[in-house]
């Protein structure tokens, strides 16, 4: 549940995003914090090791206005992709209010995709919580590859099913070149919208 400190009259929420190791989630992150006001936006913090760039997190805070009179910030995470790092993935989802999985449109990586999906489930599963219970979006990135897999193909084994009162409905999803920067800002929306529905609702 977003964090609300009502002295300062703010409101904190923490998106992560997750999904496969090099599959485009620190390059959004890159992405955002390059594109946002300077006056907007905090540092980017980014750990990285010599296996993957980034196995602990990347971090940053943007400010996206007041809703109900409180400022309110999205906290951007990654997670780390490798299996190796599993532990990490569950620290970094813990208090999360959002979620964007970035899956990796390579035809190759599609069983690193389901593992990475399943793994989300399992690591939530750990916290009490999940998917059902939280905005999300899947982001179909790397469109532009040749051996990229059709969007039916890669929704067929990735797009959860999520039970909710008015009965099984899909995530929303978003096609994405992130290293470009197509389809990054447009995830952030549908994640973030769906997000701060919650919050005034």
């Amino acid at each position: 549940m977003p964090s609300t400190n009502y002295a300062a009259r703010e409101i904190h929420c923490k998106i992560v995003y997750y999904g496969p190791g090099l599959g485009g989630k620190t390059t959004n992150l890159e992405v955002i914090h390059h594109r946002t006001a300077p006056e907007t936006r905090g540092r980017l913090v980014a750990l990285a090791m010599a296996e993957e760039r980034t196995p602990h997190f990347d971090f940053f805070p943007v400010d996206i206005g007041a809703v109900r009179g409180f400022q309110t910030r999205f906290h951007l995470h990654s997670v780390p992709g490798q299996v190796v790092h599993n532990a990490i993935r569950r620290r970094i989802l813990t208090g999360v209010d959002a979620i964007v999985f970035v899956a990796d449109s390579d035809r190759a990586r599609l069983d690193a995709n389901v593992e990475s999906m399943q793994s989300l489930h399992d690591n939530l599963a750990a916290h009490g919580r999940a998917l059902a219970g939280l905005p999300f979006v899947i982001q179909y990135n790397k469109r532009d590859l040749p051996q990229a897999a059709p969007i039916s193909e890669l929704e067929a084994a990735l797009r959860p099913m999520v039970e909710t009162a008015e009965g099984m409905v899909c995530a929303p999803s978003q096609g994405a070149v992130a290293r470009s920067g197509i389809g990054v800002f447009e995830t952030l929306k549908i994640v973030g919208e769906r997000l701060v529905q919650e919050l005034v609702a």
